[in-house]
């Protein structure tokens, strides 16, 4: 059965709009959310486009600084330290990935943590493996809600997460051991791949190769997140699994589309939103 991510995005981004309807009303200010886009990627200005239009539904306050692909570092380091210190940003976003002569590490480490919605910075990673309360990155976070929307319950359950990312593998692991699930971390070089995700209960897809997962690889009535956003033969959106192979076999399955990537722009929201709440405090 289909995991709807839209749906459920839907239903959350809903959420968000009573509540900033509600600061509205009492006359106060409302939460604001500032990415920054720098050069023409072209993925990354639907992302962003797709963040504005979000912004605009729940009726937070959205700005784009378009920056150019030759901006140097410290141009780059001083806009960031002046949305650090401005009273009216809640949360601050950079757009990846940055151009080559940008170091990425550096300018996510300059963001100031309580403004941090992607999650990225070391301390709110450090207060995720710590199980702290702090901003938790979006796609991972959105795993745990289509979870919770399908009541499932990861007590005891064996978790195999295929991909090792600061964005996706790794914080999405911490969120699952959080909730007493077994949890095995895959990558490219793990022997018998096929035989450690045949064990899995859950099985979090997140390699970025399109169709690589076909039903050798999944336990029938196991629960599968596909994190991918590839192309398929014919330029196609497809996920890391091969959901026409897989889908009869298991008990759920989130599509791509439709699946996760609505749910990381809501989880973007709700982080934003948290964030205001935690500097209006």
């Amino acid at each position: 059965m289909n995991i709807d991510g839209k749906n459920v995005s839907l239903k959350r981004k809903d959420e968000i709009k009573q509540k900033i309807q509600q600061l509205q009303n009492e006359g106060k200010r409302i939460p604001k959310l500032v990415v920054i886009l720098v050069g023409n990627n072209q993925a990354s200005q639907v992302y962003v486009r797709n963040k504005e239009k979000a912004c605009a539904y729940v009726g937070m306050l959205s700005e784009i600084m378009r920056l150019d692909e030759s901006v140097l570092e410290d141009e780059l380091i001083q806009v960031i330290e002046r949305l650090n210190h401005d009273e009216t940003v809640d949360g601050i976003l950079v757009q990846l990935p940055l151009p080559q002569h940008i170091h990425e590490e550096k300018i996510l480490d300059l963001i100031d943590p309580k403004k941090d919605v992607d999650g990225f910075h070391p301390i709110n990673v450090a207060k995720l493996f710590l199980g702290q309360d702090g901003l938790v990155p979006c796609t991972p976070q959105g795993m745990m809600v289509l979870l919770d929307e399908i009541h499932y319950d990861l007590t005891g359950k064996e978790v195999v997460v295929v991909g090792r990312s600061n964005i996706v593998g790794k914080p999405v692991s911490l969120l699952c051991l959080q909730r007493n699930a077994t949890v095995t971390i895959a990558h490219s070089r793990t022997e018998n791949l096929k035989e450690v995700c045949q064990r899995a209960d859950v099985l979090i897809a997140a390699i970025g190769q399109a169709k690589f997962f076909t039903k050798d690889y999944v336990k029938p009535g196991a629960v599968v997140l596909d994190v991918g956003m590839d192309r398929d033969e014919n330029d196609k959106l497809c996920g890391d699994v091969d959901y026409q192979d897989v889908k009869d076999i298991v008990s759920y399955i989130t599509p791509v589309p439709g699946g996760i990537g609505p749910m990381t722009i809501a989880m973007l929201l709700e982080n934003t939103l948290k964030a205001y709440y935690n500097r209006e405090e």
